[in-house]
């Protein structure tokens, strides 16, 4: 598999879904939420002139490097700062994955298997 990116967005609770439509539209499969607890304060409130809401939810999306900046790009359009998620996304890169399935690796195992010989073909060789 190719190198791999951890794109994190930290939204508003309950905005999750913008985050996963948004990022959806750029390619990505499917993501895992976790919820949290913000420490932005009053006087950052007024700094920024932004409400601050201590709920949070942050989605953790693993996606081909490739498609990363269009990712990153959907979320800040769909549920970025300007948005009532008022959501922050960055990356980071990944060294290894396992468990994940993508289209292209599955469509090489589907083909590896056809390639493969059945047991009765094995048996047959191993007795040449």
């Amino acid at each position: 598999m190719g190198k791999n990116e951890l794109v994190v967005c930290i939204v508003n609770h309950g905005f999750t879904d913008l985050v996963m439509e948004s990022a959806r539209k750029a390619g990505a499969r499917g993501g895992t939420v976790l919820t949290g607890r913000g420490t932005g304060n009053k006087e950052m409130e007024k700094l920024f002139g932004v409400a601050i809401t201590p709920e949070k939810e942050m989605v953790l999306i693993i996606v081909p490097a490739s498609i990363r900046d269009a990712v990153l790009k959907e979320i800040n359009v769909g549920a970025g700062m300007e948005t009532p998620g008022q959501g922050i996304a960055f990356s980071l890169p990944v060294s290894d994955v396992v468990g994940l399935s993508s289209p292209m690796a599955e469509d090489a195992l589907k083909e590896d298997n056809a390639q493969a010989p059945s047991e009765g073909e094995k048996q047959a060789n191993d007795g040449e």
